[in-house]
């Protein structure tokens, strides 16, 4: 009696340890972020179509997010837009502005509202010519 008690426990304590995992949220830009990018050479310009999607600490935050979806956007496209082709290109390169948009975006909410917001900046969708 004394295990089936133990057992109902511990299986108690782990599901309430997974219902505090499941307010995380996500949010998708619409539409997918176009911009351009420079060329290998001056005359030649590039573009890049991007969805991103932010994954947040809380699904209750989507709604800030959604209210400073201008300022992100923003920083996401003076990001992309001055990069050389060659990393727009890459694997590496690619995920160094992923990482580099995390950044810029995490401290932006973060000066906005005072909260971690963004857990994390996924790239769903990446395009380039």
């Amino acid at each position: 009696m004394k295990h089936l008690l133990a057992l109902m426990l511990c299986l108690m304590a782990i599901s309430g340890s997974v219902r505090a995992e499941s307010s995380v949220g996500y949010y998708g830009f619409e539409p997918d972020i176009i911009t351009n990018y420079i060329g290998q050479s001056a005359k030649k310009l590039g573009y890049v179509r991007v969805t991103v999607d932010l994954m947040l600490n809380d699904v209750a935050n989507i709604a800030v997010v959604e209210h400073h979806t201008p300022l992100l956007r923003d920083a996401i496209v003076q990001i992309l837009s001055k990069e050389p082709e060659e990393s727009i290109k890459s694997l590496t390169g690619r995920e160094e502005i992923r990482k580099r948009c995390a950044e810029k975006l995490k401290a932006l909410l973060k000066d906005e509202t005072g909260d971690e917001i963004i857990r994390e900046v996924l790239f769903t969708k990446y395009l380039y010519h």
